[in-house]
């Protein structure tokens, strides 16, 4: 099952793009990463109403960053879909939850894709949401709910334990949202 839950990764098909995020072609999964090619993706963080994030500790069968902390959800685009469209399949694929009015998914900005985000412009999005959610175990060891201070003091002291991006992204999350 792992490796057949591998393989169909790595043929899943990405639009390639320039740095003005324009899709000049499409490639293989195994191919955009092994290559370094710019493509997209997205990230979606759950905040409770306590205040708290959901954090995702990604499977240790994912090709990038195994067992790391991450994002509530993440993922890529698929070949020809709108970011706010893939952050809402993401969301369902990984966590197991249907945006809905009440969840208020906001789209708080987006970065050019370079080293930090794995050559990925990504669209990073903020939703309330208590869960409860279904963890998708290929992509998901376990989740975990943090404070704000939990996260960013844990990415100070323990940075191996966080994804390149999510440390990356974190500061910036933390700038949008007014803390």
């Amino acid at each position: 099952m792992d490796s057949l839950l591998t393989a169909q990764r790595d043929d899943e098909i990405f639009d390639v793009v320039n740095d003005r995020d324009e899709v000049t072609g499409q490639a293989a999964r195994k191919e955009v990463h092994r290559r370094r090619l710019l493509h997209r993706a997205v990230h979606a963080l759950a905040f409770g109403t306590d205040g708290r994030v959901f954090l995702q500790k990604r499977s240790m069968l994912k090709d990038t960053a195994p067992g790391c902390w991450d994002s509530s959800c993440s993922g890529h685009l698929d070949s020809g879909e709108p970011y706010d469209v893939a952050v809402v399949r993401e969301l369902m694929e990984e966590i197991g939850l249907a945006v809905t009015p009440e969840h208020a998914l906001e789209p708080l900005f987006k970065l050019d894709a370079c080293a930090d985000t794995g050559w990925e412009f990504v669209w990073i999005y903020r939703l309330r949401s208590d869960g409860p959610f279904v963890l998708h175990p290929g992509e998901i060891e376990r989740g975990e709910w943090f404070s704000v201070d939990e996260v960013t003091r844990g990415i100070a002291e323990r940075s191996r334990e966080f994804t390149r991006a999510f440390k990356f992204i974190w500061p910036r999350v933390l700038a949008a949202v007014g803390r």
